[in-house]
């Protein structure tokens, strides 16, 4: 019994050294079958070595083209961001020229709500003088002396207006104009220019050349118009200086007149 497991234990160990062989073999086989591909491998590159500086040269025009498109890309993104850099300093240019108007414009208009509530008394100052008549402040010496009172008052508004730039609009009898004026009512008057302002009911005054309360004024209507009157002057004119070159060539003849008579008498005399 002992023999017959002793065999079979042999038997075993047999075996298994003979599959371990047959693995080492097998084994071996790849190693070789390995070594072989690779040396293959090597050949065939060596081979086709020049097939690829050949695929180098062929690719160089690609390369070429896809620089000058990057070139050309990266020039026309230089462009825009250039334009827009100068756009951004226009604007910004503009903005500070813009607040710098609005800083002069808020130091030269900043009374105008002041001064527009300042015409109010400079109205009713002027109401006050204008409601005495000459002969009654003669008369009353008291009231005199309150009237000469309220002109001082006046007169030192008004330097005061001027000093600030409220300047008062010089209305009657000039032509009228929209942008200071303020036309109330229409008079008849075929002598004088039609839109000629013939009465001012409430002065008008400027702050820094732009009107603070235009002048309620009533104008004229009937007269002659300006293109009339022009032609008038016109032929005035044309009618002056033929009446003047008359009058010197009357005078030319004359002299040669007399310069002919004289010569005649000086002959006979001879």
């Amino acid at each position: 019994m002992n023999n017959k497991k002793t065999n079979e234990k042999e038997a075993a160990e047999n075996t298994t050294i003979e599959q371990e062989e047959v693995e080492m073999s097998i084994g071996q086989e790849k190693q070789d079958e390995s070594v072989i591909a690779t040396s293959d491998e090597l050949k065939t590159e060596e081979l086709t070595e020049p097939q690829f500086s050949d695929d180098l040269d062929i690719e160089e025009p690609v390369v070429d083209e896809d620089l000058s498109v990057r070139v050309v890309t990266l020039e026309s993104q230089v462009a825009e961001l250039n334009d827009k850099s100068l756009r951004a300093l226009a604007e910004a240019e503009n903005v500070r020229r813009r607040a710098q108007r609005d800083k002069e414009d808020a130091v030269r208009f900043g009374i105008k709500n002041f001064a527009e509530g300042m015409l109010g008394v400079a109205d009713n100052l002027s109401r006050a003088l204008a409601s005495i008549d000459p002969e009654t402040r003669a008369k009353d010496q008291n009231l005199e002396n309150i009237l000469v009172g309220v002109e001082m008052v006046q007169k030192e508004l008004m330097s005061t207006f001027e000093r600030h730039g409220v300047i008062p609009i010089k209305a009657l009898g000039e032509k009228f104009d929209p942008m200071q004026h303020e036309a109330m009512f229409e008079v008849e008057d075929k002598d004088t220019p039609s839109g000629t302002i013939a009465q001012v009911l409430e002065m008008g005054y400027i702050l820094n050349g732009r009107t603070l309360r235009a002048a309620k004024v009533g104008i004229t209507k009937g007269g002659p118009k300006d293109s009339d009157i022009v032609s008038k002057s016109s032929q005035k004119t044309l009618d002056t200086n033929e009446s003047r070159t008359r009058d010197g060539q009357a005078a030319y003849e004359t002299q040669a007149d007399q310069q002919t008579t004289s010569g005649g008498t000086f002959d006979e005399e001879l």
